[in-house]
């Protein structure tokens, strides 16, 4: 069937678990780069905040309840809102461009909304 959409058999088959991984990959990509390859700190920081988006999604998918997924969607969520806030302190010392941290910031907000909508039609489903 046409525009039907697919059984989400595994947490590799969301979008926001795809997107998420995605996301971690730019993160680590532009953390590898001077000056913020020395910042350790700030770097280690950021790459936690991108890598827990995806991997709390993962977890809460495993997990046995919707409020255990939910909680976890919810954490992921925040981590993307954490990433959006690292993202401005990147750009305020001069360690991204704008438009890195415009391109960036966007994908962290996408996440944020994505993961939102998941969360709400989770809350819904079967009630």
């Amino acid at each position: 069937m046409e525009g039907a959409r697919r059984k989400i058999e595994c947490f590799e088959d969301l979008i926001i678990w795809q997107k998420g991984i995605e996301f971690a990959k730019d993160v680590y990509l532009i953390t590898d780069r001077q000056p913020m390859r020395n910042d350790f700190g700030l770097k280690a920081q950021m790459r936690n905040a991108a890598v827990a988006i995806p991997t709390n999604i993962a977890e809460g998918f495993e997990r046995r309840s919707r409020k255990e997924y939910l909680n976890f969607l919810n954490i992921a969520k925040a981590s993307a809102g954490e990433c959006r806030s690292l993202l401005y302190v990147a750009l305020e010392i001069g360690y991204l461009e704008q438009t890195e941290h415009d391109q960036l910031r966007e994908k962290a907000k996408f996440l944020s909304g994505s993961i939102a909508n998941h969360m709400r039609s989770i809350s819904t489903a079967d009630q």
